[in-house]
């Protein structure tokens, strides 16, 4: 069985979360009075588990010892460079292939606290990867990815956390949001011996790992189990269901601690601008990707039969391969520009048309028709030029009983005085720092905010101790 020697996976059993405990039987679908076409249980009972079950499993110990041998171990490596946190990949690679993955785990987690979810939802295929001298020479790199997930996941599996608390300096910082990038600054702080509590809005930590990615990337709980596994190192206190500006203002907590860190996301999401938006069966695609994570039971997850998804990035792609999971029998991603202008790598596009969703390129909505619900989205097709977008007169009209909204999304409730030009917020300010994609230069990548959240927990340190 693939995966038989990692402890980890089997204790946090991959399709556990999905059993519905009831046979085969197709659960019976209920309607909505204002959106008919939108229902739960479209599939058998037993095709949630197989459609959101692990779709990249986890390799074997001598598959790991194999994919290893690959890399040439390059002195001078190109997947270093590639790799936002900089882990050091020829030596963790080089300690699977000797037999030391546990080794080769805190290698990672030196450089990436966040290395096993990382690991599952990491674009390498155009990050470590796309810069491996085996894909320059043959087209198919090392398994960077995978191999980061074995050894993760083994340490991880023996109980393996390989690190503790520097002496107590006596200096509290607050942490604003327990995304990728808060949490790698709490657990670096923690190891200087810092006293740390981080506020987080949602009633679990874990911000984009846990919210926002695709359920069959991060199967059997695994995102929480990795904040459990990060807690461990002590001195860490999580507080949910505290939002900036509604229950803690920014002078305060400057006035009650040491320093400030805000990694606090983008919880905002761009508004369509198209007409009849606000219609039933309209909705941000976030939300939706957020309560797919959280639900017990998919057969009660309702999902359209005509789905229409405009964007063109990880959460547009998210979302249209989870409701084609879900039992829709249409789904059409549709973007305003071409292929390669696509935020979504091609990897993740190809992925998206290999599990039955249609991509439509040089396209914006005019307008959403239907009597108070979605029944359809009309479109124009667009052209790109050095001016920008041009709208053509041609359009076309795609059925949609659901539509999901994937534009990108915005700074919700951050502090006037750090909002800079471009919606994004600047720092070091005072006692303030700022990481993650609220940060100006951020982005969507749980590697690049863990990468942000490190560096910052440096450098608060560093001014601590000054």
């Amino acid at each position: 069985m693939r995966g038989e020697n990692l402890p980890f996976d089997k204790k946090y059993d991959l399709c556990q979360p999905f059993q519905n405990g009831k046979g085969s039987a197709k659960p019976k679908m209920t309607h909505s009075p204002l959106t008919p076409g939108i229902v739960p249980g479209r599939l058998p009972a037993e095709a949630y588990a197989r459609n959101f079950g692990d779709h990249e499993p986890a390799l074997d110990r001598h598959e790991a010892r194999v994919a290893a041998d690959r890399c040439y171990f390059c002195h001078d490596a190109p997947c270093i460079t590639a790799c936002p946190t900089s882990i050091d990949i020829p030596l963790f690679i080089r300690q699977i292939a000797t037999g030391t993955p546990e080794a080769a785990a805190t290698t990672i987690w030196s450089q990436n606290i966040l290395g096993g979810i990382c690991a599952r939802v990491c674009p390498t295929e155009t990050l470590c990867e796309e810069a491996c001298v085996r894909e320059a020479a043959e087209g198919k790199p090392v398994e960077i990815g995978r191999l980061q997930r074995f050894a993760t996941d083994v340490a991880m599996g023996k109980g393996l956390h390989p690190f503790s608390r520097d002496a107590a300096t006596g200096k509290r910082v607050a942490v604003v949001g327990a995304g990728p990038a808060g949490l790698a600054c709490a657990h670096r702080l923690a190891m200087h011996g810092h006293d740390v509590v981080v506020l987080e809005r949602r009633p679990k930590a874990g911000g984009l790992n846990e919210y926002g990615i695709a359920s069959y990337k991060a199967t059997g709980g695994f995102a929480q189990a990795e904040v459990d596994w990060l807690l461990r190192i002590g001195g860490i206190e999580i507080r949910t269901g505290v939002e900036l500006g509604r229950d803690v203002t920014l002078d305060e907590l400057q006035a009650s601690y040491d320093a400030v860190f805000l990694g606090i996301g983008l919880a905002g999401v761009n508004a369509l601008r198209a007409e009849g938006e606000d219609k039933a069966g309209v909705r941000d695609a976030v939300d939706f990707i957020a309560e797919l994570r959280q639900a017990t039971d998919l057969s009660q997850l309702p999902v359209g039969r005509d789905v229409v998804v405009i964007g063109g990035g990880m959460t547009a792609v998210d979302a249209a391969v989870q409701s084609k999971l879900l039992g829709a029998e249409t789904v059409t991603i549709v973007y305003r520009r071409g292929r390669e202008k696509m935020s979504a790598s091609a990897h993740e596009q190809d992925h998206a048309v290999q599990s039955g969703v249609r991509i439509i390129h040089n396209a914006v909505p005019l307008r959403v028709l239907g009597n108070g619900k979605a029944e359809a989205v009309e479109f124009t097709y667009t052209q790109d030029g050095p001016g920008g977008l041009t709208l053509l007169p041609e359009t076309f009209t795609l059925k949609a009983d659901q539509v999901f909204k994937a534009i990108g999304q915005v700074l919700k409730g951050a502090p006037d005085n750090l909002v800079i030009a471009g919606g994004k917020l600047a720092g070091p300010l005072g006692k303030v720092w700022v990481g993650g994609d609220c940060a100006v230069g951020g982005e969507d990548l749980t590697v690049t905010a863990v990468a942000e959240g490190r560096d910052a927990a440096e450098a608060i340190h560093a001014s601590l101790m000054s």
